[in-house]
């Protein structure tokens, strides 16, 4: 979704957009491109003309070059197809109608400038504009101009046109009718209508020149100039008025490629605190998908600790023992080691989606822990029952069967939830990139927590048996 500076004539968006899909269609993965600028003949469309929408479609990956993933590709048009005074910004096409439905910003990153009036606001939003492209991480950045438009305006003379028997509505009807177009009637196809407006040709109206030689006719019949009763300016102006909150706002696009959102956010608002002075009665406010980050952030400081809650709260129920609790909730460190190995590995950044995996690998690593558990109490029972637990090689043993002897049911629990989430690491197509980063987090923190319950488990649970119940009854003279 390219955008450019405003007053773009429709010949110069036509002949970016032109160029934009030449250059993409030389690549071997694209399948398609189609290039639209200005707004669609729809009222939920209202895109003024220097936004661009370019739609996209590749080839299977199967066909695509070695090595070639989609950050890569992204990357590659990004670099092939920059102009000067375009900025770029990449995004998927309903994801972004939802982005700008919910909050406005396209991009991944976004900022809102309020004020009081337009003039600081479009100020404000260039000096962040030049300051986020200072941190790490910025692709492109572009901030609206808000009072880059070009405007006609006809001030009518009213002592002139008094004097040729006109009216300001005379005048005006003219401007309308021959300049901008007037619907003179309605045809009729079938079911369907269509208005049939009626202006003068394009070469009569194409510069200010042409437009003060357009004719009005008097009260007497004459035709003079429209020059002579109304004086035509060329004047700047809003292209867009945009309220939020009962204020005057402008947008600064950010374009973040190759870091997290909420790390590259911190980066930029303390960028931005130390290059841009506010003035009084402006004030700013990050957006896009950094917003959605931020709610789903409150709402999970109550998630997780309820989640924990709840496996802990299991977890007593089952074992009644808080000792045990603390040794099944062990394994949660030790999946994390794998979990954010994985998460390196792949390239992948914290998100929303990754902290949902984590979630749910706190209940898979309740759900390991509590078998190898279980084995161990089962082999201490059984020694214990046949008084077998008078030393320490007696407990070790006790250990080695329930830990070295049950690795079997051990992996054979780990292997069916891998090979239940392994098919999600390698689909493709419509929301596997999120299924990935839930499940990225639960593959490797299974393969951690499998390695580390068999080699710090047994330690724990020996340590703990030892001095909370033989050693004492080796003491006191109980054990047989």
């Amino acid at each position: 979704m390219p955008i450019t500076l405003p007053g773009a004539s429709i010949e110069t968006a036509q002949r970016a957009l032109t160029m934009q899909d030449k250059v993409i269609r030389q690549f071997p993965e694209v399948e398609s491109v189609f290039g639209k600028a200005g707004r669609a003949l729809s009222a939920s469309d209202p895109a003024p003309l220097e936004m661009f929408e370019t739609v996209i479609n590749l080839k299977p990956e199967s066909e695509w070059r070695a090595g070639m993933t989609p950050a890569k590709l992204e990357a590659e048009l990004d670099k092939a197809i920059r102009m000067p005074g375009v900025a770029n910004a990449w995004t998927m096409p309903i994801k972004a109608r939802t982005d700008m439905l919910s909050t406005g910003i396209r991009t991944p990153v976004g900022v809102k400038v309020f004020g009081p009036n337009l003039e600081g606001i479009n100020e404000v939003g260039a000096q962040v504009e030049s300051a986020l492209r200072m941190v790490a991480g910025t692709r492109n950045v572009f901030a609206e101009r808000v009072t880059g438009g070009y405007y006609i305006d006809f001030t009518v003379k009213r002592d002139q046109i008094a004097r040729y028997g006109l009216s300001v509505q005379d005048v005006e009807m003219v401007i309308e009718s021959a300049i901008g177009g007037a619907n003179i009637t309605t045809t009729i196809e079938g079911r369907e209508r269509f208005p049939v407006s009626v202006r003068y040709q394009r070469h009569f109206r194409t510069d200010v020149n042409a437009l003060k030689r357009t004719l009005i006719s008097t009260a007497s019949g004459a035709q003079i100039p429209i020059e002579q009763v109304a004086d035509i300016t060329l004047t700047t102006g809003p292209t867009v008025i945009r309220t939020e909150q009962a204020q005057l706002l402008g947008y600064v696009y950010v374009d973040v490629a190759d870091r997290d959102i909420g790390g590259y956010v911190a980066d930029a608002k303390q960028k931005v605190a130390e290059l841009v002075k506010l003035p009084e009665g402006f004030y700013l406010e990050w957006s896009g998908q950094y917003e959605y980050m931020t709610r789903a952030e409150e709402r999970l400081t109550l998630v997780i600790p309820l989640t924990l809650l709840i496996v802990i709260v299991l977890l007593y129920f089952s074992t009644r023992s808080v000792m045990k609790i603390a040794i099944v909730l062990l394994a949660v460190p030790f999946s994390l080691i794998g979990a954010f190995w994985l998460l390196y590995l792949l390239g992948y950044h914290m998100s929303v989606a990754v902290w949902v995996g984590i979630i749910a690998l706190a209940g898979v690593d309740a759900e390991t822990g509590v078998v190898m558990l279980l084995y161990l109490d089962h082999a201490f029972d059984k020694f214990k029952g046949q008084g077998r637990m008078n030393s320490m090689r007696d407990l070790q043993e006790a250990v080695e069967e329930g830990a070295v002897k049950r690795i079997r049911p051990k992996m054979m629990t780990v292997t069916a939830i891998l090979m239940g989430l392994l098919p999600i690491m390698w689909s493709h197509g419509a929301g596997a990139d999120v299924m990935k980063r839930i499940a990225a987090p639960m593959v490797g923190g299974v393969i951690t927590s499998f390695a580390l319950e068999l080699l710090i488990y047994p330690v724990v649970f020996t340590v703990w048996k030892w001095h909370r119940e033989l050693k004492p009854a080796l003491a006191g003279g109980r054990a047989e």
